[in-house]
């Protein structure tokens, strides 16, 4: 809105108004808005909640040996991170930009489907909340909608990277000089190739390219379905998922920033894509967002994020990533999530597979993962075999919370430098 308004008032020669078409300077006034957004409305909102007694009601004791009841403490405090993010992208955004409004469109429909969510298990006093079929629906629908946009609509193109051989050895990557259509997303390791969706459906011939952007849909909802949830899950200690979904949104961000640069992308040999500049913007007021919930949400918590936050959080991260053609980086990039999400999926499984033999087993004391680090011997089942028993002491929250951004900001800069180790 402010974007048109002063490109505008630079028609009449205003000074400063000019600013305003700088990327860097929209970015980072994102940010600074977001933060203050939600430090500012953080603290009316969790007042709120407590008034209308939004609270957390229902939690094991088991997940707080260190004494702190967290039982009353406000949840669905991801409309903090919502309203912050939203209003300076709304401000300070170009709202035509095809790439900013699935952003826009993703927040708000995941936001929509974590909360009630969150409305059922608080007001309906229904632990399990919104019923796993109906969530997992709203998730398909988004990534539906997403892949399909990317797919039909005109303004979403991309200039490829080829490298071209001069005289002696020297190579140089340029750019088509046409911005087109394309079905093809960056390998992390592997130089000088691009995964192409077509060609994986190659033997189809010349319905390949229809074939490759149905592929490419698909991708797009396992994606946009496995992050959510993954974050969602990683949602579980104060502070926990807010810091490491910073941290990821800082390399998107510079993952945006250089795909939308045309030296930088021929740099890095990657894919130039016009018009993701705006997802900098985003970004910034993403990364803005977070850090100031965790001045709430930091141990011990005053407010939960609740699956309001956390579904459209684990959204946002994957239709950036699809938007810039990085969806394949997602593994390490969101490898907490990732480890988190498998940490449940083999807990299950190896849990079902003893029962069928009538024996009692798991591989670790407690899922997702970040649960096994707190949970004491004592509070196991006697009757069950388990595979993993360490740490046989319990790890303080907070400091589990730190270890897992510690690793988060590796996965973040390691996945940044496959694009140069290619």
């Amino acid at each position: 809105m402010l974007y048109y308004i002063f490109r505008f008032l630079d028609q009449f020669g205003i000074s400063g108004s000019h600013l305003w078409s700088y990327i860097s300077f929209r970015a980072l006034l994102a940010m600074i808005l977001a933060l203050g957004i939600s430090a500012w409305f953080g603290e009316h909102f969790i007042k709120y909640l407590k008034r209308k007694q939004i609270t957390e009601t229902q939690r094991d004791k088991k997940l707080d040996p260190w004494g702190v009841n967290k039982i009353g403490v406000p949840s669905m405090g991801g409309i903090i991170i919502i309203v912050a993010l939203l209003v300076p992208v709304l401000l300070l955004g170009r709202l035509r930009n095809v790439y900013l409004l699935l952003m826009i469109v993703t927040t708000v429909w995941l936001g929509f489907l974590g909360g009630m969510d969150d409305f059922i298990k608080i007001f309906k006093h229904d632990k399990e909340g919104l019923k796993g079929k109906y969530k997992i629906v709203g998730q398909v629908s988004i990534g539906l909608i997403v892949g399909l946009v990317l797919w039909l609509s005109p303004d979403v193109k991309a200039n490829l990277n080829l490298e071209v051989q001069k005289q002696g050895s020297e190579v140089v990557v340029k750019h088509e000089k046409k911005a087109e259509k394309t079905l093809k997303t960056t390998i992390p390791f592997v130089k000088n190739h691009n995964l192409d969706y077509s060609e994986v459906v190659g033997f189809l011939g010349k319905y390949k390219t229809a074939a490759g952007w149905i592929l490419f849909v698909v991708m797009t909802i396992f994606v946009v379905t496995a992050v959510s949830n993954g974050a969602n899950l990683n949602d579980g200690m104060d502070g926990m998922c807010a810091g490491n979904s910073a941290i990821i949104g800082v390399a998107l961000g510079i993952l945006a920033y250089v795909s939308s640069h045309i030296e930088y992308a021929s740099y890095l040999n990657i894919m130039y894509i016009p018009g993701s500049q705006e997802l900098v913007v985003f970004f910034c007021a993403f990364i803005g967002a977070l850090i100031g919930f965790l001045w709430y949400n930091a141990y011990p918590a005053q407010v939960f994020m609740g699956d309001t936050g956390s579904l459209t959080i684990g959204g946002i991260i994957a239709v950036g990533a699809i938007v810039i053609h990085k969806e394949l980086l997602l593994p390490i990039l969101c490898g907490i999530f990732f480890v988190e999400s498998l940490s449940v999926i083999v807990q299950v499984y190896y849990y079902k597979l003893g029962k069928r033999r009538g024996v009692k087993q798991r591989i670790f004391k407690r899922t997702p993962i970040h649960d096994n680090f707190r949970t004491e011997d004592s509070s196991l089942d006697p009757d069950c075999k388990y595979l993993m028993k360490k740490p046989h002491s319990v790890i303080h929250e907070s400091k589990i919370t730190i270890r897992f951004w510690i690793i988060t900001i590796l996965l973040a800069a390691f996945a940044i430098i496959t694009l140069k180790i290619r």
